[in-house]
């Protein structure tokens, strides 16, 4: 129950300062994780990144205050807008009409309440894992070519390995045996933080020129095998990780590289998920 009770803990930490500043530093340490462990946990519990959590309560926030009468442009200011023009797209986007429209008898309006987490009892289903120490080993594939936060994974991953579904043979041919074998997909953590996502493989052969390289950490991985089509069956098994399998198993996320497997058949992938003792 302890983390559920830091879970719910940082929401209050929301709740507290929807007219101030929210940080995703602040609302980990209210968690008791690292900023990297939350805000990789989070989009699997809720379905939807941390910062458009928060986007959502301060304009539910925000639309109510607007109902009672309050101006658009005292509202924009007390909810951290510059303008009234960012904030009507904030609030456009969330309600589908502009600010001035919620002043209005019967408009209709979104309300997302605030999320509280709580136990919930699963398991119905086995969860088939192994623990595998690694050494450090170099990956040689394409890094993504833009800034990423952890955030636009969900937007930008897909994107991403659409682009470069032609060069996989390419990949293929690099493999030299070495573990974990197969196509990957690594989110990058490099000083506790996000740094990138590759499309790569675990090779010893020099990277290619037009190719990147990168160099996963000596650590401790929870490898789960995932059956089904991607990348629906893939979200479906680290959902589960997060939520049932990590909570009960004695250790915490790291702050380490995710690698996805993805194997030839295109059915029989892993998912390896970096993990420490929990304290």
């Amino acid at each position: 129950m302890e983390w559920i009770d830091r879970l719910n803990d940082a929401m209050e930490y929301v709740e507290e300062r929807l007219t101030g500043e929210i940080t995703l530093e602040g609302a980990a340490r209210r968690a008791a994780c690292s900023p990297y462990h939350f805000q990789r946990m989070f989009p699997y519990m809720t379905g939807m990144a941390f910062s458009e959590y928060v986007r959502r309560r301060r304009m539910t926030a925000a639309a109510m205050e607007l109902t009672g009468g309050a101006k658009v442009i005292d509202i924009a200011a007390k909810y951290g807008y510059e303008s009234p023009t960012a904030f009507n797209r904030a609030f456009q986007s969330i309600h589908g009409v502009p600010p001035r429209a919620a002043r209005t008898r019967g408009a209709a309006l979104r309300a997302y309440p605030r999320i509280t987490f709580t136990l919930s009892i699963k398991g119905e289903s086995a969860m088939e894992y192994r623990i595998v120490e690694r050494k450090g080993f170099r990956v040689v594939g394409f890094g993504t070519g833009e800034p990423m936060t952890m955030e636009d994974c969900f937007e930008k991953v897909p994107r991403f390995w659409a682009e470069r579904g032609g060069d996989i043979p390419r990949l293929c041919a690099l493999m030299d045996g070495t573990e974990p074998r197969g196509v990957l997909g690594v989110s990058a953590c490099d000083g506790g933080q996000f740094s990138g996502y590759y499309i790569a493989v675990a090779t010893e052969r020099p990277a290619p020129e037009g190719m990147d390289e990168y160099t996963v950490p000596a650590g401790t991985w929870a490898v789960f095998p995932c059956s089904g089509p991607v990348p629906e069956a893939m979200q479906a098994l680290q959902k589960r990780i997060i939520t049932e399998w990590l909570p009960s198993s004695g250790y915490e996320y790291a702050a380490a590289p995710d690698i996805e497997v993805y194997a030839a058949d295109n059915y029989n992938h892993e998912v390896w998920l970096p993990i420490v003792k929990a304290k």
